[in-house]
């Protein structure tokens, strides 16, 4: 497409427009529709759309506004958010609190300087070392999970002098260069080879991360660090074996390797704990944080670590910079989530409810066990295994069709996760237990041509 300065200013202003309209009139929803299917296959990826097709009744669903647990297409049809952004949103959509803090700081500053001290990333800081585990008493601020991840690497680099990571299969660490290598499915991977270092070994095998720790050690390839999810969530939302994270500690300790918690979609209330790693008592050196972080209304991230991890770091602080990170809109976020998940004791809701889910699909799971085989998990971090590749995909758009958001994870199809908002009501909750009734018993009659 050619440049054309003139349509741009007209469409720009058009858009504009309809950001701020309270309503809008049946023609102007047909209009946004229309468009954002257009430019969404001419300007941003044909391909998005037809996985949406294939998962959904409607591909046309565009969405327009959300509150607490739930989000409304453009004509007003409301969805019960079971998905809850892949983990971001703990909070609920737009919680008001969230909302008060983020409105407030725009009225007086949205983006630092970067050469001053801007006191909303040293407030957040404080409190970030006050809420996670022993001894992780430094931050640093990024605009997502993966982009934590990267700064853990680099953080366990400098600290350690070495390049070789391990990580788990069925892991997923995001899709950058560098967290690439950790996230552990060929099909990311392959057409990016040859990534930075890494080898990946059974998730909850402590033999296999010894064998792999001690041999690297043996031919001078050492690791840098152990890089693990405590539970692994694009893998099928996979928990770590009782003692494993405790196990791993020991052995990085022995082998003087860093070891990495991915807490980004576990971590800040969803599995009852504020981490999960909390249930274990083990301290990381490092874990990289997001997508909950900023409460569902701002995109921030954090690595934090330990003093061992930013050592090197504080040397030369130039070593690893962000434009965005930390500004103070996404910090006042985060420090209104903060807050909210403490006052609001969400993490024990998170709990309470997940188990009663639990409860609930494990009778649905005796009663259809041709389509549905089990559920697993800890608070709102849950994950419904299918008995086919295809069956849980019949199963989503079932769902869809009585709207409910659903989706499966990235790594393992047969699986749909579970990770409503932890605001999410009983009443809400009740309701998508009868969706997903009447759901498993549509796709029953269909399940033998399924598998």
């Amino acid at each position: 497409m050619a440049q054309d300065l003139e349509t741009a200013q007209a469409k720009s202003r058009e858009v504009l427009e309809l950001i701020g309209k309270k309503k809008l009139t049946q023609e102007e929803r047909d209009k946004v529709i229309a468009d954002s299917v257009r430019y969404w296959t001419d300007h941003v990826n044909a391909g998005f759309l037809k996985y949406r097709k294939s998962v959904s009744t409607d591909y046309t669903a565009v969405e327009w506004e959300d509150n607490g647990a739930v989000f409304r297409d453009i004509n007003g049809k409301e969805f019960i958010d079971m998905l809850g952004g892949y983990g971001v949103y703990n909070v609920g959509h737009r919680h008001p609190r969230v909302l008060k803090a983020v409105t407030e700081q725009l009225e007086r500053q949205a983006i630092h300087s970067q050469e001053l001290i801007d006191p909303l990333r040293t407030y957040l800081a404080y409190l970030v070392s006050l809420i996670t585990p022993g001894d992780l008493n430094y931050s640093f601020f990024s605009n997502s999970g993966t982009e934590s991840v990267e700064g853990c690497m680099k953080m366990a680099m400098l600290a350690t002098g070495r390049k070789h990571f391990v990580g788990t299969v069925g892991a997923f660490h995001g899709k950058t260069l560098g967290s690439l290598g950790g996230t552990s499915k060929a099909m990311f991977r392959e057409p990016f080879m040859p990534l930075l270092n890494w080898s990946h070994i059974p998730f909850g095998d402590i033999k296999a991360l010894e064998t792999t720790l001690s041999c690297a050690d043996f031919s001078g390839d050492r690791v840098a660090a152990f890089v693990v999810e405590p539970i692994q969530g694009e893998g099928g939302i996979n928990v770590a074996p009782p003692g494993y994270l405790a196990s791993a500690r020991e052995l990085c300790d022995k082998y003087g390797a860093m070891l990495v918690f991915d807490e980004v979609q576990s971590g800040m209330g969803r599995t009852g704990k504020m981490f999960y790693c909390d249930y274990e008592g083990v301290v990381p050196d490092l874990m990289a944080l997001g997508k909950a972080f900023g409460g569902g209304v701002m995109p921030i991230g954090a690595v934090v670590g330990n003093e061992k991890a930013w050592a090197k770091y504080v040397e030369n602080p130039f070593l690893h910079t962000t434009t965005f990170g930390g500004n103070p809109l996404a910090c006042a976020a985060a420090i209104a989530t903060i807050s909210i998940l403490l006052d609001e004791d969400l993490p024990k809701q998170a709990k309470a409810k997940g188990d009663y889910i639990i409860e609930k699909v494990t009778q649905l799971a005796k009663q259809f066990p041709d389509v549905l085989s089990k559920i697993r998990g800890v608070g709102l971090m849950l994950g419904m295994e299918f008995t086919g590749n295809d069956t849980g995909y019949a199963v989503a758009k079932e769902l869809f069709s009585r709207n409910i958001l659903i989706s499966g994870t990235y790594i393992n199809s047969r699986v749909l996760r579970v990770e409503p908002p932890l605001v999410i009501s009983y009443e809400q909750i009740d309701m998508f237990i009868k969706a997903l009734e009447e759901s498993l018993a549509a796709v029953s009659k269909l399940a033998p041509a399924l598998k």
